[in-house]
């Protein structure tokens, strides 16, 4: 009986160490030395919350740039890939589908980049890579009526939008598109 007492002391022990207080030690660093990020990383526009920076979004109106396609339809909870392998006639199907789709509404035979063809293997990334925010300024543009100088701007703003691989090292070059839109609708709005 007293092996069972030192045992339940001991599950105790750990579950107030490791499911409490260790939680609110990383909670509270995490708030402290980034409290962007701890918070959720909502980005605010005129104090209303537009989203969140490291969780895709679907933009899906023409005047937009669009996102990675996502197999969850870009929901949080169920996140997760389609978890069809190469060889699928289902995944196939569909890149083909999103290939003629992506053709016909940017009205281009330049190749499609792949990560417009591809869901991440979350459902939800936010970034695209530059070439797939280069491949939609025509679309963009057509769609809100913009002329060639105006075309020439929303190039531009693609390129400073551009974040580089984390520490040099990590990833790729990258575009979050929910910070693009915004800085897109800005960039028209104040035209």
């Amino acid at each position: 009986m007293e092996t069972i007492g030192r045992a339940i002391k001991i599950l105790l022990f750990m579950m107030l160490l490791t499911g409490v207080a260790y939680p609110l030690l990383v909670t509270g660093f995490a708030g402290l030395v980034f409290p962007h990020r701890a918070s959720g990383s909502i980005i605010l526009a005129d104090g209303k919350a537009m989203g969140a920076e490291l969780v895709g979004q679907n933009f899906s109106d023409p005047r937009y740039f669009w996102p990675r396609p996502s197999a969850t339809n870009y929901d949080a909870m169920p996140s997760g890939g389609s978890n069809l392998g190469p060889t699928s006639n289902d995944l196939k199907e569909m890149i083909t589908k999103r290939r003629e789709h992506l053709r016909a509404t940017n009205d281009t035979v330049v190749e499609v980049p792949p990560d417009l063809l591809f869901a991440s293997a979350s459902g939800l990334d936010p970034d695209i890579t530059p070439a797939a925010a280069r491949y939609q300024v025509e679309r963009i543009a057509r769609a809100r009526s913009l002329d060639q100088k105006a075309k020439t701007v929303i190039f531009r703003l693609i390129e400073e939008h551009i974040e580089t691989p984390t520490f040099g090292l990590l990833g790729e070059p990258r575009v979050n598109v929910l910070r693009l839109n915004m800085a897109l609708d800005s960039l028209v709005r104040n035209r």
